[in-house]
C-alpha cells in the first residue's frame, strides 16, 4: 500500500511542486497562521509534501505521513513522522498546541479510522489547543468528489463537524464554501489573486467547494 501511495501522488503532483508551494505560502501568511504562535508546537496530519508545515512560523513542527516522499520534501526543522495516523501517534499526551490537516481524512478508508484520528489529535492537544480540518464538501462537489482514486469517504462541513464533537471537541468556526475544490478549479494558482479570493469571501460563496472546520479542545 505504501507503494501504490507513492505512485498516485508522484502521478498528481508531478512538476506541481513549486506551484503548491507558493500557494500555501499565500495560504499560510494570509490565513492560517492566524491560529499558530510563533513558539507554538504545529502537527500536520496527513502532510504529503509538506507545503503546509513548511511555511508555517512556529517553534516546534511536526509532518505526519506515511507516504516515503514526504521525508524528502519537509524543509529544515520539520520532524516528519513516517506513519500510519490510523494508528496511536507518536507524540506524547498534551503536548501539540495546533494540529492541522488538509485534504486528508476523505482518504480514510472508514469512520472508524476517521474517529481513531480525531481522537488521537485530541490525545495530543495542550487543552484550549485548536484542530484545523480543510477537505472537500461533498455537498457542494458531488459530481467530481469521487474523481480521485484514494477517495473513500463522503464528507461535508456537517458530519466533519459532528464527527469533531463526537472526538470531544467543541467545534468554533465552519465555513462550508473556502477553497475552490482543485487547484485545477477556476481559480487560477497566482499568488497576486489567491490573496484577492482571502481578502473576498463572497467569492468563497461562489467559487468555494471546500469546508474549514475549527475546533478546539477545551478540557483535559
Amino acid at each position: 500500500m505504501n507503494k501504490e501511495l507513492e505512485n498516485i501522488y508522484r502521478n498528481r503532483f508531478h512538476n506541481s511542486e513549486r506551484q503548491r508551494d507558493a500557494v500555501w505560502k499565500v495560504l499560510v501568511e494570509r490565513f492560517f497562521q492566524r491560529w499558530i504562535q510563533p513558539d507554538a508546537t504545529v502537527l500536520d496530519l496527513g502532510a504529503g509534501y509538506c507545503t503546509f508545515i513548511n511555511n508555517v512560523k512556529a517553534g516546534r513542527r511536526y509532518a505526519l505521513d506515511l507516504n516515503p516522499d514526504t521525508l524528502q520534501f519537509a524543509a529544515e526543522g520539520v520532524r516528519v513522522l513516517k506513519h500510519d495516523a490510523t494508528e496511536a501517534w507518536p507524540v506524547g499526551d498534551v503536548s501539540v498546541d495546533v494540529v492541522f490537516t488538509s485534504n486528508f481524512l476523505e482518504h480514510l478508508p472508514s469512520k472508524a479510522n476517521l474517529l481513531s484520528c480525531l481522537h488521537e489529535a485530541y490525545r495530543v492537544l495542550r487543552t484550549g489547543g485548536t484542530l484545523l480540518a480543510l477537505g472537500p464538501n461533498v455537498r457542494f462537489c458531488g459530481d467530481v468528489y469521487w474523481d480521485f482514486f484514494d477517495h473513500y469517504l463522503p464528507l461535508s462541513d456537517r458530519s466533519v463537524a459532528e464527527a469533531l464533537q463526537l472526538a470531544g471537541f467543541n467545534v468554533e468556526q465552519i465555513i462550508p464554501r473556502f477553497l475552490p475544490y482543485t487547484m485545477k478549479s477556476k481559480l487560477p494558482p497566482s499568488p497576486i489573486l489567491l490573496r484577492a479570493y482571502l481578502s473576498i469571501p463572497a467569492a468563497w460563496r461562489l467559487l468555494g467547494k471546500q469546508f474549514l472546520v475549527v475546533a478546539r479542545k477545551v478540557s483535559a
